[in-house]
C-alpha cells in the first residue's frame, strides 16, 4: 500500500483531449499507473495516478496543457487479482467507520495483481486500518502472501 498523489484534471469532452494529454505525458517519459475518466454533459474529468515520483514532469505537462486540475491524497493497494479481493479492504474500512469517497482499479492479468485506488475520508486511519504492521492488515496480509502468482 502507498499513498500517491492523485491528479483530477478537467478536460473537454472533445475527440482526442485526452489523446492529447496521454501523449503528452508518454512523449514527457510520465508512465500512468492508474487511470479513469468520467464525464458530464460539460466536461470530463480525468483522474490519474502517475509513476513521476517528485511529480515536477507531470505538473510541467498539464501546466503546457492549460487544464484545470486538482490533486489530492489517495491510496493505492496492490492486490490479487481474484474474487474478495476488493470485498475483504472495503469490509475492514467499513467496520471502521471509513468512507470511501470513490475506488477504481487498474485492468490486472488473470491470476496476477491489480492495483485499486481509494479516495477515502480519513488516509492515516484507512492506513493503519490497512496496513500488514496494523492488526487488522495481518489477515490482508496472510491473504495476499497466499495468493496465486504472488511476486516474491
Amino acid at each position: 500500500m502507498q499513498l500517491q498523489t492523485q491528479y483530477s484534471i478537467f478536460l473537454v469532452n472533445k475527440p482526442g483531449v485526452l489523446a492529447n494529454v496521454c501523449r503528452t505525458l508518454a512523449d514527457r517519459k510520465v508512465n500512468i499507473m492508474a487511470m479513469t475518466l468520467v464525464d458530464t454533459s460539460e466536461h470530463g474529468v480525468l483522474r490519474l495516478v502517475v509513476a513521476d515520483a517528485d511529480h515536477r514532469k507531470t505538473e510541467q505537462v498539464l501546466k503546457q496543457l492549460n487544464l484545470p486540475q486538482a490533486k489530492t491524497d489517495v491510496l493505492c493497494i496492490e492486490l490479487p487479482n481474484e474474487p474478495g479481493a476488493m470485498a475483504g479492504i472495503a469490509e475492514k474500512l467499513g467496520r471502521a467507520h471509513i468512507n470511501i469517497n470513490y475506488a477504481y482499479a487498474t485492468g490486472g492479468a488473470k491470476g496476477g495483481r491489480t492495483t485499486c485506488v481509494l479516495k477515502v475520508a480519513d488516509v492515516k486511519k484507512a492506513e493503519k486500518i490497512i496496513s500488514p504492521k496494523g492488526r487488522a492488515g495481518r489477515d490482508n496480509k496472510r491473504k495476499l502472501r497466499a495468493a496465486p502468482g504472488r511476486r516474491r
